[in-house]
């Protein structure tokens, strides 16, 4: 961070806190561009996981409602390997 307060330093003023970050993120190898790459491609994660879960719950709303008379599905057993 020495090299952010020897710019900061020779402008004689002090920076913006945007301007910080962005300097913190040039700093650690990522520039603007490849932080707008990263949020991008988080966003487009979560809009695929958010339709994926739409779509299991259409699936169960689209299955019949099984009675409440024990008809349900049948527990998972252990099962003993020789």
């Amino acid at each position: 961070m020495k090299k952010a307060d020897a710019r900061t330093e020779r402008r004689g003023a002090t920076l913006k806190p945007c301007c910080l970050i962005s300097e913190i993120l040039e700093e650690a190898g990522l520039d603007r561009e490849r932080a707008r790459e990263l949020r991008r491609q988080i966003l487009q994660g979560v809009i695929l996981m958010c339709q994926w879960q739409l779509e299991r719950m259409e699936q169960a709303s689209a299955e019949p409602v099984q009675a409440e008379t024990g008809a349900r599905r049948p527990r998972a057993r252990r099962v003993d390997l020789d």
